[in-house]
């Protein structure tokens, strides 16, 4: 059995994690993260987005193989910007902001590269790049789905995700996570 999963699994029997039946040997988890704030304040000019009232917790999660899904402090989102190999800060995510805005029928999407989250009070303000869409200028509720992160697309070596590597569930910062394989 490889490391990560020997790690996967002890942490799990130590912590109250859920493990499905068996990770497939060559299973690689891609971490995808998720922010809700009450507003947003962008600045095109000045490149900037404000999750205003920005959720304390990041929600992360991932698909199969192996379903993990849990939450981080808001320190704990932040260390990823900064620590090993393959972080944010060195190789920064795209996310999709959804926006909801009264009267619209839809909700407004906008496609941006996140740069240098700093927290300013309640507030979350991150530097973008625009990709794709219009940064619209009302605010309303919003999420940003930001892509995954890990080594290649998934856990490996030097990967600082769920049970890998230094960190892991109960961690600086890592809670509540659950694993299903299919």
């Amino acid at each position: 059995m490889k490391t990560w999963k020997k790690a996967l699994l002890a942490i799990g029997v130590g912590s109250g994690v859920l493990i499905g039946p068996a990770l497939a040997d060559d299973a690689k988890i891609q971490l995808m993260f998720v922010q809700t704030s009450a507003g947003i304040a962008a600045d095109p000019a000045a490149g900037t987005l404000r999750l205003i009232n920005v959720s304390p917790q990041t929600l992360y999660f991932s698909d199969r193989p192996v379903r993990v899904a849990g939450h981080l402090t808001m320190d704990g989102y932040l260390e990823e910007w900064k620590t090993g190999k393959d972080n944010f800060g060195e190789d920064p995510p795209n996310a999709t902001l959804s926006i909801f805005q009264p009267g619209q029928e839809t909700n407004t999407l906008v496609v941006v590269e996140l740069l240098d989250p700093q927290v300013e009070g309640n507030d979350l303000v991150y530097h973008y790049k625009l990709i794709e869409g219009e940064m619209p200028e009302g605010d309303g509720m919003a999420a940003l789905f930001i892509d995954w992160i890990g080594p290649g697309g998934g856990v490996g070596a030097g990967f600082r995700g769920v049970g890998v590597g230094r960190r892991g569930p109960g961690v600086a910062g890592w809670a509540g996570v659950a694993v299903h394989s299919d």
